[in-house]
This record gives structure tokens, sequence and C-alpha cells, in this order.
């Protein structure tokens, strides 16, 4: 469940054009949750698109417990679907944070 609710979650941001999105396998180093997946916007309009279109996803798949984090915020929002986290970043705060590196030093 958890890798194919990964896939339908990296389906959804890239029908909504998320600039770039990832997921990484994070099962082995962290308790907190399966999958990292990060994915930047063009503007705090299409974050607000990407973050609702994910959350509709997610609830179509029967997934409960979701927590939303920076609604309203312009650089990122994060949604906890438990399994799966979802960060959703302007470029710059992306570029600022680099997510990627500090969970997967390869990429």
């Amino acid at each position: 469940m958890n890798k194919a609710l990964k896939n339908k979650i990296l389906e959804s941001l890239e029908n909504i054009k998320a600039v770039n999105p990832i997921a990484i396998d994070v099962k082995k180093i962290s308790s907190l949750t399966d999958f990292m997946v990060i994915a930047s916007g063009t503007s705090n309009r299409h974050l607000a698109a990407m973050s609702d279109k994910v959350i509709e996803g997610l609830k179509d798949s029967n997934v409960s417990g979701i927590k939303i984090e920076g609604k309203g915020g312009d650089e990122w929002l994060l949604v906890d679907a438990g399994d799966v986290i979802i960060h959703l970043m302007s470029s710059e705060a992306r570029d600022f944070y680099d997510l990627e590196s500090l969970w997967d030093p390869d990429l």
C-alpha cells in the first residue's frame, strides 16, 4: 500500500505540473514515515493547488488522519499522510533546505 500510495501522490503531482517531484525511501533511516515526497511549485497559488490535489487523492484512497502544516504560507507546505510525508516547496525554499541531500546524500 505504501508504494502504491507514493506512486499515486507522484502521479497527482505530475498531473498538476509540479516541478521535479521525487520520492525518497526513508524506511531504513526514519521511524516517522516510509517515503518523503518533495516537489516544487511555481507560485503560492500553485503550491496551494498542489496541496489540494494531493489531499483530494489521499481522501479518495481512504487515507485518514491527514495533517497539513504551512497552509497559507508561501514557502513550504507539508502534508503528512502517515506512511508518506509530502513537502511542497517554492524553488527557493527547496534549494535552501536541500531536503534531498538530508534524506538521501546520494542524490
